[in-house]
């Protein structure tokens, strides 16, 4: 059984440019702030050629449900077919993504 976190653990929180200046509240909140300035990343790759550019995670998957034109300006009437068309969309992401690795 794992032990049960301590309340003064300390966790890390990475964050972009929009959180510059905001490091107190970062920390107020018993969080490590790791806050990248902008421009940084673009200094970086002109250094190393070699080095990608990196998306947040939620960047992906919102140009991943962007690509399903029919949610973006949800004309279905019900929330539940509405839920229903984005869990269709999730679970298509899902299998394309399996399908790439298994070819």
């Amino acid at each position: 059984m794992a032990a049960p976190e301590q309340k003064d653990t300390l966790q890390n929180l990475c964050l972009d440019a929009a959180y510059v200046g905001k490091e107190d509240t970062v920390i107020s909140n018993r969080f490590i702030p790791h806050i990248r300035p902008r421009g940084e990343e673009k200094k970086l790759i002109e250094k190393d050629p070699s080095v990608k550019a990196r998306r947040w995670i939620v960047e992906l998957a919102h140009s991943w449900f962007n690509r399903f034109r029919k949610l973006i300006p949800r004309y279905e009437k019900t929330d539940l077919s509405y839920i229903a068309l984005n869990t269709l969309a999730a679970a298509m992401i899902v299998l394309n993504k399996i399908m790439v690795i298994y070819r």
